[in-house]
């Protein structure tokens, strides 16, 4: 009910602004946003400001009410049950437990503005009104308030679906720092077809799971999955290929980076999780500057394995080559 009726949500936000102490304005703040594609090294990232004990997230624990961040942390501390970490869904050796950071923030924009990019068959670009703004910029302030020492916190959020809003979100938060990351074309494309197809098998099987997926706005792979529609070019160029095929995967990929870079705000930083993987006191460590956050060793404490390259069949040459183009371009803006 709380996830699954958008109505419920909303009552839940409002009785939450009854209940709320004295906000601090964070408008001006450099909160952290990362969003991309999916399987690029976002969760590390996200995970590794995180544990800089500086960031307040979204995490299991504030489940199911999201939206409701003020009272149910009040209601949560009557009984914390402790965790116990476990390999999450994806099958990836990541683990997590009721505190890890993940992301559920998609909750709030499906909830006030579903139906404005969630479409039968494919996700558009959102252009978010001001009302809508000024109300995100509420919910961040009102999860800062859940912390003792809130004044000294800023938001973290990982939500891949912000690549629809991207310029709304620089305009809600004007000093935030936004994070790209991205993959080798073909490697990541490979990846994402494997999540589609493991979560396919496991939404057959599990009715709960794909309502599950549906409610937190995740629509990357899986029964839940939709294209993303940027425009009618790059729409028709997706869907010349079924899910099921590394081509399709590609024309996504192909057809994101290459929106994104022509809609991406300024100042806003390209990963390369390959460089990640490679050079991750390097790469973090620029990513703590940005931020405006103590450079103190923490990012060179983060034991990140070497990116793996499989062998991917089947690939067309033209989309192939169209990838490693504009791959080199993230690349090189990465390094500006």
């Amino acid at each position: 009910m709380v996830l699954g009726l958008p109505w419920v949500g909303k009552a839940s936000f409002d009785i939450d602004g009854l209940l709320t102490r004295k906000l601090h304005e964070t408008a001006s703040v450099k909160h952290v946003f990362i969003s991309g594609l999916a399987r690029a090294g976002s969760t590390i990232l996200m995970r590794t400001f995180y544990q800089t004990g500086l960031f307040r997230s979204l995490t299991y624990r504030d489940m199911p009410f999201v939206l409701m961040p003020g009272l149910w942390q009040q209601v949560v501390k009557l009984s914390r049950k402790k965790g116990v970490l476990r390999q999450r869904a994806h099958g990836d050796g990541i683990s997590v437990d009721y505190d890890s950071p993940e992301a559920l923030e998609e909750v709030f924009w499906r909830t006030y503005a579903g139906r404005s990019y969630i479409l039968d068959d494919k996700l558009i670009p959102h252009d978010v009104d001001e009302e809508l703004i000024q109300r995100f910029r509420l919910y961040v302030d009102r999860l800062l308030a859940t912390e003792s020492d809130f004044d000294q916190r800023r938001y973290l959020s990982k939500n891949n679906n912000n690549i629809l809003r991207i310029r709304s979100i620089r305009k809600a938060f004007a000093n935030s720092v936004i994070i790209i990351p991205f993959r080798d074309a073909v490697q990541q494309s490979a990846s994402l077809l494997e999540q589609h197809m493991r979560f396919s098998d496991k939404h057959r099987k599990d009715r709960f799971a794909y309502d599950y997926m549906r409610w937190l706005g995740h629509h990357e792979f899986g029964l839940t999955h939709q294209r993303l529609c940027f425009d009618s070019n790059r729409c028709d160029s997706v869907a010349a290929y079924r899910p099921d095929s590394i081509n399709y995967w590609l024309s996504v990929w192909n057809s994101t980076y290459r929106y994104l870079m022509d809609t991406t705000p300024v100042n806003s930083m390209y990963v390369c999780y390959e460089d990640l993987c490679s050079y991750p006191a390097r790469i973090l460590g620029n990513l703590f500057e940005l931020a405006g956050l103590p450079v103190d060793g923490r990012s060179g404490s983060i034991s990140i394995s070497p990116a793996r390259k499989k062998l991917v069949n089947g690939v067309d040459d033209r989309l192939r080559s169209q990838g490693e183009s504009i791959y080199d371009e993230l690349r090189y803006r990465q390094s500006q």
